[in-house]
C-alpha cells in the first residue's frame, strides 16, 4: 500500500466514514487532515450489524480485535405490547444464525472510536470547523474553511453525512438527491438501563406507525430509540427530538415515560429523517463523495457503516492503482462499489415493511413471523428478503 507520501487529501466528516477514509489513505502514505463541524466526537448512536465488505475492509486494517471487545453481551429480543407484556421472542440463536459468522453487533459510536483510535497522530482532526467554499482545477482542489484557512489539497473527501455541506457546495442542492420515506428515528444512551428490563434482554414495543426499543450495553447502559411515520416531517424535525417525541409517544406506559424523561439529561440525542441519497454519480474531478453523503442505503437497509468501512478501503485500492490519475481512480472506484450500493438500496426500500406497520392486520402478522423466527424456513426467507444470503460482490 505504499504510493506517493506528497499527496494532500482533507476529509470533511469524522464519522464513521471519513475516520474510515483518513486511516486507510494515511496507510498508503497520504498526508491527511479531517475537518468536522461537531466539537467532539459524536459516540452514542444507535446499534449496527457490520458485516460484508465492512467486515472485510476492518479485518484487513487489523481492527476486528479491538471491535469484538466493543460487543454487548448477546440478547435475546423481546417483542411487547402496550403494556410490556411480552408477544414474541427472538432468542440469540437465531439472531447469529439471521446475520452470520462474520457479523459484529456494534453501537455505532463504538465503531467510531475504535476508528478514531486507530488514525494515526499524524493524521489532524479539526473540529469545530467547516468548510465555506470548493474550486477545483485539474492538478487539485482549493477549499476554503470557516475559519478563514485556504487547503491546497489533491483530494477532497465528503464524508460529512445525509446533509452534506460539501456536496451542496459541489453538486447542488440536498433536495435534488434526497429521497425520503415519511419516518423518523432518534436514539440516545442512558446512564443505566432501566429497571423493568431484564439482564440479557433486549425489548422492543411495535405499534402502528411508531416503535420503542431499549438496547443493553456491554457497560451497564442503555440506548434507547424510538422511529414514528409521519406526513409532515419538516416540522416534526423542526420542532426538535424532545417536543416531537414526548407528542409522539407521551401516550404510552411501560418503559416509555422514564424513556421521554431521559431526554432532559440525555449529553445528545440523534434525530433524523430517514432518507436515501441517490446520485448519478459520486465525484466531480479530485472531489469525491464517500458513506452517507453519497449513498445513504438508510437505516432500513442495515448496511451503512459496513459500506462506509468498506467503501473507503475499496477507494484507497483504486488510488493505489493509479496513483497519477486522481480522477480515474474515483471513476473506477464508484464502477466497482455502485452495484453493491444500488443492491443495498433496493433492499432497503424492501425491508422498510418491517420497520414501518400500516395497520393493525400488518402488526398480527408480523407477531406471527417473528413467533416462528426460529424455525429454519423462516430464518432462510428472512435472510434473504434482508439481502444476507449473498455476497458483496466487491472482491479483490
Amino acid at each position: 500500500m505504499s504510493t506517493s507520501p506528497e499527496r494532500r487529501a482533507l476529509v470533511v466528516g469524522a464519522g464513521i466514514a471519513g475516520l474510515a477514509a483518513a486511516l486507510r489513505l494515511r496507510r498508503s502514505g497520504w498526508s491527511v487532515r479531517v475537518v468536522e463541524r461537531a466539537p467532539r466526537l459524536r459516540g452514542g448512536g444507535y446499534m449496527i450489524g457490520f458485516l460484508g465488505i465492512g467486515y472485510d475492509a476492518a479485518e484487513r486494517l487489523g481492527l476486528i480485535g479491538e471491535l469484538e471487545r466493543m460487543q454487548p453481551e448477546p440478547a435475546e429480543l423481546v417483542y411487547v405490547d402496550q403494556g410490556g407484556r411480552p408477544q414474541a421472542v427472538l432468542p440469540t440463536e437465531s439472531q447469529l444464525s439471521l446475520l452470520g459468522p462474520r457479523t459484529l453487533a456494534l453501537l455505532r459510536g463504538d465503531l467510531e472510536t475504535v476508528l478514531h483510535n486507530a488514525v494515526d497522530d499524524s493524521v489532524e482532526i479539526c473540529f469545530g470547523t467547516t468548510v465555506e467554499n470548493v474550486a477545483q482545477d485539474d492538478d487539485g482542489v482549493w477549499v476554503r474553511l470557516g475559519d478563514g484557512r485556504q487547503e491546497r489539497v489533491d483530494l477532497l473527501v465528503a464524508a460529512d453525512g445525509l446533509h452534506s455541506g460539501v456536496r451542496k457546495l459541489v453538486f447542488g442542492p440536498e433536495q435534488r438527491f434526497r429521497v425520503d420515506f415519511d419516518h423518523a428515528v432518534a436514539t440516545y444512551l442512558l446512564d443505566q438501563a432501566p429497571a423493568v428490563i431484564p439482564a440479557g434482554t433486549t425489548m422492543s414495543m411495535d405499534l402502528v406507525g411508531r416503535s420503542v426499543g431499549v438496547y443493553r450495553l456491554r457497560d451497564g447502559r442503555a440506548a434507547a430509540f424510538f422511529s414514528f411515520h409521519s406526513n409532515d416531517m419538516d416540522a416534526e424535525v423542526t420542532a426538535g427530538p424532545a417536543a416531537t417525541l414526548r407528542a409522539r409517544f407521551g401516550d404510552l406506559g411501560w418503559v416509555v415515560p422514564e424513556l421521554l424523561a431521559g431526554l432532559d439529561s440525555a449529553e445528545s440525542v440523534y434525530f433524523d429523517r430517514i432518507s436515501q441519497i441517490r446520485m448519478d454519480s459520486w465525484s466531480r474531478g479530485r472531489v469525491v463523495l464517500l458513506g452517507d453523503a453519497a449513498w445513504c442505503v438508510s437505516l432500513f437497509a442495515g448496511y451503512g457503516s459496513s459500506l462506509a468501512v468498506g467503501g473507503a478501503d475499496l477507494l484507497g485500492d483504486a488510488l493505489d492503482a493509479t496513483p497519477a490519475d486522481i480522477p480515474g481512480a474515483l471513476r473506477s472506484w464508484e464502477q466497482r462499489l455502485r452495484p453493491t450500493v444500488l443492491r443495498k438500496q433496493r433492499q432497503g426500500r424492501r425491508a422498510r415493511a418491517l420497520f414501518v406497520i400500516p395497520n393493525a392486520l400488518v402488526l398480527r402478522l408480523r407477531l406471527v413471523v417473528f413467533r416462528l423466527s426460529a424455525t429454519p424456513l423462516v430464518l432462510a426467507l428472512t435472510r434473504r428478503f434482508l439481502g444476507l444470503t449473498t455476497r458483496a460482490r466487491t472482491a479483490r
